[in-house]
């Protein structure tokens, strides 16, 4: 039996409509079923509603905090594996199932966005993919290595095409083997009566302790890695010839970095920018499924 959010339990009253429902039945944007439901679920729950107000100016007020205080700190000052262990615990305890399920599926669906990207591009690019399995697996540095991933790809992707006197273009028949969901269950997340904290609450409050235990270096990158969501969506657009699926992209141009002050705003857009590339893949692989048994 799938997932069922309050949002689809409660009967329709043309006088009163749920905003969630029509979100929900609204299909203008790819986006695998399962993934909205559990979205808009998070999305509507109380700790979003009650919490994310005031959650997001109290972290605001501590990245810039930190940010002070760092100018006097060692520039190279960093507890990485303290942050994971601290990350991953808070996820365990205190994250509704919907949230920590959408946190695992990223790791899965970007290394996936890469993999095709790689596969398409006509030349070898090294690659580092993430599966976790369980909260638990966030442990071993999952965050910060995500970051790397996505810089290291971009880097080795652009000198081996360079190398090759070669660059980006439409692919036919694109190889979408790599393309899939993830196997991870919303039913196998933690779900005690302390699981509370929606999506967007917890990212705001997991910014500025990212911050404190990495270096600034590390912060600055992960932070504009979210903008590399409009590279990233060029990449796969070039490949497919699809640009038009670009209008869903809104992580701001590459080459402008901004204020790190809104990337808890910003990681929400990269994760739902993210599921949109995914469901879009998916559309495409299905589509060529389909043909091939014509």
């Amino acid at each position: 039996m799938k997932y069922q959010p309050e949002f689809l339990e409660q009967a329709y009253d043309p006088r009163d409509p749920s905003p969630w429902l029509a979100l929900y039945l609204d299909r203008s944007t790819p986006l695998d079923d399962e993934v909205k439901r559990a979205w808009l679920a998070d999305s509507s729950s109380r700790s979003r509603q009650f919490v994310l107000p005031f959650m997001r100016p109290l972290a605001r007020t501590l990245i810039v905090l930190i940010q002070v205080a760092k100018v006097f700190a060692p520039r190279r000052l960093a507890f990485s594996r303290t942050l994971h262990r601290l990350l991953a615990w808070g996820m365990e305890n205190f994250l509704r199932p919907e949230a920590n399920w959408l946190i695992l599926r990223h790791f899965h669906l970007g290394s996936q966005v890469l993999e095709f990207i790689g596969k398409n591009s006509g030349v070898e690019v090294q690659g580092n993919p993430l599966r976790p399995a369980a909260v638990a697996d966030v442990r071993e540095d999952m965050f910060l290595v995500h970051d790397l991933n996505l810089f290291n790809f971009v880097i080795r992707l652009n000198q081996n095409l360079q190398a090759a006197g070669r660059e980006l273009q439409f692919v036919a028949d694109p190889d979408l083997s790599m393309v899939k969901q993830p196997e991870l269950r919303l039913e196998d997340m933690p779900r005690r009566w302390r699981n509370f904290l929606d999506l967007q609450s917890s990212i705001e409050l997991f910014t500025p302790i990212y911050q404190l235990l990495l270096t600034d270096s590390d912060f600055w990158r992960a932070t504009n890695s979210l903008q590399l969501d409009e590279t990233i969506g060029l990449y796969v657009a070039t490949i497919l010839d699809a640009r038009s699926h670009l209008v869903l992209l809104n992580n701001r141009h590459p080459l402008v970095p901004l204020s790190t002050l809104r990337a808890g705003f910003r990681l929400t857009l990269h994760g739902l920018s993210t599921e949109m590339l995914h469901a879009f893949l998916m559309s495409k692989r299905d589509q060529q499924a389909a043909a091939a048994a014509a």
